[in-house]
């Protein structure tokens, strides 16, 4: 069985993604995201964003390109490691506005 090295996340991408869609502006919804991936021909739903930024879930190459192209930076932007949770805490007011449309995809689980 495959034991993953880093930590309880199965990937790097998924906190930038989060933290990329919350800067949207106006704020992506997890839904828009999968149906922008949609759009490139990545057949991603709103859960399987959800896994991602959560981490429970891989995230391939093909879909990190993809993820690339949507939010207009570097595969290599996606994969730096982010800042610890105590620096990550401190969000400006536009992405606190974004918690409550991650609480409303929660409620669609």
């Amino acid at each position: 069985m495959y034991k993953n090295r880093n930590g309880d996340r199965n990937n790097i991408a998924g906190l930038n993604v989060k933290r990329l869609r919350l800067q949207q502006n106006p704020v992506w919804s997890q839904r828009e995201l999968a149906d922008k991936m949609q759009l490139l021909n990545h057949d991603l739903g709103k859960n399987a964003i959800q896994q991602m930024e959560a981490g429970t879930r891989f995230i391939t190459d093909i879909e990190l390109k993809a993820l690339s192209e949507v939010f207009k930076v570097s595969v290599e932007e996606l994969l730096t490691v982010p800042a610890p949770a105590s620096e990550a805490a401190e969000y400006s007011k536009e992405e606190q506005s974004g918690e409550r449309l991650i609480a409303e995809d929660s409620e669609y689980k």
